[in-house]
């Protein structure tokens, strides 16, 4: 059984991911095709954990378990208008 995310879990791993984010960036020399590839999947990953965080906390304001939120596909949490 997959033990379900907790809000500090996704925190961090939204912590790691965007920490290896700046170290793709702080290259300085430009990215190669597997860091520009690498990138994307990071900011594809941070889409979906800001969005599973969000859904947490709106549903434990509106009084529903956070617990049911679940992580969207990646077509629906890139769908969303910005």
């Amino acid at each position: 059984m997959t033990e379900k995310p907790t809000d500090h879990g996704i925190l961090e791993r939204i912590h790691a991911l965007v920490a290896e984010e700046k170290q793709l960036r702080a290259g300085g020399h430009g990215l190669s095709h597997t860091d520009r590839d690498r990138l994307r999947a990071l900011e594809i990953a941070l889409d979906q954990a800001w969005d599973l965080l969000r859904q947490r906390r709106a549903r434990e304001e509106t009084g529903e378990d956070p617990d049911a939120a679940s992580e969207r596909s990646v077509n629906e949490v890139e769908s969303y208008l910005q």
